[in-house]
């Protein structure tokens, strides 16, 4: 016989160019391939030639390695020479090795690594000590997507974001700076006064409140508060009382039935409300209509007579 037919990934026990009948070969895997379920072993033939060859050698197999947690796995086969590739997602970083083979025996190169968060080190901070941060989050170590908290020595103020997050690169989004700020002299407001005696120049935050004249309705917060940019918050306005525009009238007011020229001759406050007796076309039923007084203006009802 000639030598046997060759089979990929494997070898033979004898190797020879003419083989004598009855003469017998046996096929071997080669490190990293297994057997199929083939014959391993052949005959000479008194015909001069080989049995029909069923073996295959076929690459081992590794065991899927294990879910990377905050990262992913790259590979296309698992089987023996195949290679899996590790990365993590933003925010982690790689604590191990990058890759991984499988091998003859069926495991894997190495250890699997780990995806770890990214850390950022404590924010540099000026040398004053005006600025200090606090963590949000328990622990000595701030890690990825975690968030600090800056806070002035008063009366400065903080000048960018109150919070910073520790991003992907390790670093901080952004740190803010201190700064003295000061507000002008605060101006009354028409028909009130400034509470208290009025000083040239307010730091940040501090704060000045103002009252109303009497039966002057005072409207949004009584108090005015220096802002970061130098400018005082919005302040309260005085909104007027109303003259009830006739001279005799039987009205309902907080429920009750009043004479205007009696009850209610100095007027209504802002946002209070007095409600008119309407008859219908037939004059035989009354209803009411409700009057609000807006800042000193008050609208008789049409169907008041």
């Amino acid at each position: 016989c000639p030598r046997p037919p060759e089979v990929l990934f494997a070898t033979i026990n004898v190797d020879k160019q003419v083989y004598e009948v009855g003469e017998q070969v046996e096929y071997t895997c080669r490190p990293g391939f297994m057997p199929n379920n083939g014959q391993r072993k052949y005959t000479c033939l008194p015909t001069g030639k080989w049995p029909f060859n069923t073996l295959l050698c076929l690459p081992k197999r590794c065991p899927p390695p294990p879910p990377l947690q905050n990262g992913k796995m790259d590979f296309e086969e698992l089987q023996y020479q195949s290679t899996v590739t590790f990365s993590c997602d933003p925010g982690y970083k790689l604590v191990g090795s990058r890759s991984s083979q499988c091998m003859a025996d069926g495991k894997w190169t190495g250890t699997f690594p780990q995806c770890q968060p990214v850390t950022c080190a404590p924010p540099s901070l000026p040398e004053f000590g005006v600025l200090s941060y606090r963590r949000l989050h328990p622990g000595n170590i701030s890690h990825f997507l975690d968030t600090i908290l800056f806070e002035c020595v008063p009366p400065l103020a903080i000048i960018g974001n109150e919070t910073a997050t520790c991003m992907a690169n390790g670093n901080w989004s952004s740190i803010p700076v201190c700064k003295v700020v000061t507000c002008p002299t605060p101006i009354g407001i028409e028909n009130g006064f400034i509470e208290f005696a009025v000083r040239r120049t307010y730091h940040y935050n501090e704060s000045v409140s103002f009252g109303c004249q009497p039966s002057y309705v005072m409207e949004g917060s009584k108090h005015s508060r220096c802002e970061k940019s130098g400018n005082w918050s919005t302040k309260p306005a005085c909104r007027a009382p109303c003259k009830i525009p006739v001279k005799k009238a039987v009205v309902m007011y907080n429920g009750e039935k009043k004479r205007v020229q009696n009850d209610l001759k100095d007027g209504i406050l802002h946002g209070e409300t007095v409600s008119f007796f309407c008859k219908n076309k037939e004059k035989s039923c009354a209803y009411t209509v409700d009057v609000e007084c807006v800042d000193g203006n008050f609208t008789l009802p049409a169907c008041f007579k």
